[in-house]
């Protein structure tokens, strides 16, 4: 029998419900309508498969489904970038054979010298390395001094485990003062961890965080059940640093082609303005202190 995935039937389901009959251009009927979104007859007739068809994909079976499906799905789902990446990291997990499947794997919990290196070198730009889990794996003087509220966070396991962002956003009641928008970061943090989970399902630490946060967070729970999938890579964000103030930054997120599952992301401050200020006195106090530049954490 083939394998079914309840995050497939899932993911389908809420893309299914958000698209009205007028977003597909279908024009409306005059009976009453018992779902908010499109039918699933709707979407097999639009992706241009049978209705069967559609339903044992809707059900959570993506063996033997072609990429020129998935395309089409997604299309008449209206699909962002990010959403389609992940329809496809559910496809490619679904025809692996189930030995490959049933292996463990693990994310990076360490950095390589070299990226250590590289984040010396940005010495006037605060810059952290992340994992696909939202690890805090390594930080320059200045990152580490930046996101000093996340290190030192009571959700952090042990004294040598990785802080953590998303369980500083949804464990830790001093989120609430750091992130200007914390409903925005709690937004960013599920779809980063749900798109982290189509391209890993098998990572064994990343199953625990979120088994983790959907038992003690609400509020986590409800945001994990829309099955929304995203990232992150350049925008702003206001943070509220318990010694300088508001830390008004732009950031952006770089991949490595030497190490492809860490991401560095660097925050940038205006020139002359009041956070640029308050970098250079933070970098000021940080100098000589015992975080060090490049810190692993």
């Amino acid at each position: 029998m083939a394998p079914k995935d309840e995050n497939v039937r899932a993911f389908l389901s809420t893309r299914r419900a958000k698209i009205t009959p007028d977003m597909a251009g279908i024009p409306r009927g005059t009976s009453a309508r018992r779902v908010p979104g499109l039918r699933r007859e709707e979407v097999a007739t639009l992706s241009g498969v049978s209705v069967d068809y559609y339903t044992r994909i809707e059900k959570g079976d993506l063996t033997g489904v072609s990429d020129e499906i998935l395309d089409a799905i997604a299309q008449v789902l209206q699909m962002d970038e990010s959403e389609t990446g992940y329809l496809y990291d559910l496809a490619r997990e679904a025809r692996r054979p189930a030995r490959a499947r049933a292996r463990s794997r693990r994310g990076p919990t360490t950095v390589p010298p070299q990226i250590r290196l590289l984040l010396d070198s940005m010495g006037t730009t605060p810059v952290i390395a992340l994992s696909g889990r939202l690890d805090i794996l390594a930080a320059n003087a200045l990152g580490r001094a930046v996101f000093d509220v996340v290190h030192t966070s009571p959700t952090r396991r042990t004294a040598v485990s990785a802080p953590n962002l998303a369980s500083f956003v949804f464990l830790d009641p001093a989120a609430s003062g750091f992130f200007d928008d914390l409903d925005g970061a709690a937004d960013t943090c599920v779809r980063m961890l749900r798109a982290q989970a189509g391209t890993a399902p098998h990572d064994a630490q990343l199953t625990q965080l979120i088994g983790e946060l959907s038992t003690r967070s609400e509020d986590f729970r409800t945001r994990w059940a829309a099955h929304d999938v995203g990232d992150h890579r350049s925008g702003s964000k206001i943070l509220h640093h318990p010694e300088v103030g508001e830390l008004d930054l732009r950031f952006e997120e770089l991949t490595l082609a030497s190490a492809p599952s860490i991401v560095l992301s660097a925050y940038i401050a205006e020139p002359s303005s009041p956070t640029a200020e308050r970098l250079q006195m933070l970098a000021a106090w940080t100098t000589g202190s015992a975080v060090g530049p490049a810190a692993e954490v």
